[in-house]
């Protein structure tokens, strides 16, 4: 019984002691509505800052339902994998120009690919042959602390550690040529909540008006 108290304490002891400090981020376009599927990354500016242990690697299903790729854009860590999935009840060709990972599938209704392995960080634009208007992107990072905004533009990174980091914002419809947007972050304590606002002059929904050039990501 007093060995069992003593394994709950130390686990509780190393719980409290965890770091909890987040950064919540909420973004907006320059019309003042939120912006989603955009991707959010903090690097720590020193080698101080504790980085969090990489998991296993994830399997992802990318479905391609009423003509759309779903999700839009799906984050992914070095050595994780990606199928795509036809839901739709006509044939889909689905390829890739990037520099990271070249691929082409084609893939009858009810039909999926083999699980395809992205080794390298990096973004892979994926589109069809066949229906020029779908789009989706492969957001592939090692960056310890990363996300993705949801439909009311906010996304949360927890289990920060206090230090320097860099926030960093992508998202597929940023102005080609201008430089991503960047905000420095502190973090004093061990319980702290920054909160960051950040503006985004994007260009239209690409999946309105596909255009070949922008796959070759």
């Amino acid at each position: 019984m007093r060995c069992l108290l003593m394994i709950a304490a130390l686990f509780l002891g190393n719980a409290w002691s965890a770091p909890a400090a987040e950064v919540v981020v909420h973004l907006s376009d320059g019309r003042g509505h939120p912006v989603n599927d955009a991707v959010i990354m903090l690097t720590p500016a020193t080698a101080a800052v504790a980085k969090s242990p990489a998991g296993p690697p994830a399997t992802y299903i990318i479905d391609q339902h009423d003509e759309s790729f779903i999700p839009y854009v799906q984050v992914l860590r070095p050595g994780d994998k990606v199928v795509f999935r036809n839901s739709d009840s006509t044939r889909h060709h689905v390829y890739s120009f990037a520099a990271i990972k070249t691929f082409e599938f084609v893939l009858r209704p009810g039909e999926s690919s083999p699980a395809l392995s992205m080794d390298q960080a990096g973004i892979a634009a994926v589109g069809c042959n066949i229906h020029d208007h779908m789009a989706t992107y492969l957001f592939v990072s090692a960056v310890p602390a990363i996300a993705m905004s949801s439909h009311d533009g906010s996304a949360t990174l927890g289990h920060l550690a206090p230090g320097r980091y860099t926030a960093q914002v992508w998202h597929p419809q940023l102005h080609p040529g201008h430089p991503e947007p960047i905000q420095n972050v502190t973090i004093v304590g061990d319980t702290d909540t920054v909160q960051l606002s950040i503006t985004l002059s994007l260009l239209p929904d690409p999946r309105m008006s596909m255009d070949r050039e922008h796959l070759d990501y």
